[in-house]
């Protein structure tokens, strides 16, 4: 490799650890946010559930869009983090993969072993991490919206 392959080799290998770092935290989230789902689910099912949309409301004066705003703002980091862990997954996924191939020019198994482990491990996490995201993102929108549709019939019947 010449000095300037070199150079950018380097670069890349200087983001693997904030990479895996942040699929780490994108994972930790993920099953946060499926934790405090499920117990709102629980809680729903039991008639339970206090809604902090209704709350809101209630505190603030608000329109339709306020309240809008509201809700994009309580599911912008399940939004965020369905969508980039992926993407993180996949530069996981990628910088390993020069090493691993520079091991298979020297029929070195073992490297490209360590390097395909630590690639396929991320990736893996990240989609599973993209996948608990996307599906209480999508269930806690559609509860979201059932609200502000009540809150909205509520304030048109007054």
């Amino acid at each position: 490799m010449n000095e300037f392959e070199s150079t950018l080799y380097a670069l890349t290998r200087l983001f693997m650890t904030p990479i895996l770092l942040l699929i780490l935290a994108a994972l930790i989230y993920a099953f946060v946010a499926l934790g405090a789902f499920t117990v709102e689910a629980w809680q729903r099912r039991r008639g339970t559930y206090r809604s902090l949309l209704g709350e809101y409301g209630k505190q603030h004066p608000f329109s339709s869009d306020d309240l809008e705003l509201w809700i994009m703002k309580r599911l912008e980091w399940l939004r965020i983090t369905s969508r980039s862990a992926p993407m993180l997954g996949l530069v996981a996924t990628m910088i390993p993969m020069g090493p691993a191939l520079l091991a298979l020019t020297r029929s070195d198994a073992q490297g490209v072993g360590d390097n395909l482990v630590v690639a396929f491990s991320a990736v893996i996490l990240a989609l599973v991490s993209a996948s608990i995201t996307f599906f209480v993102l999508t269930i806690r929108r559609r509860w979201l919206l059932q609200e502000l549709r009540e809150i909205e019939r509520a304030g048109a019947s007054a």
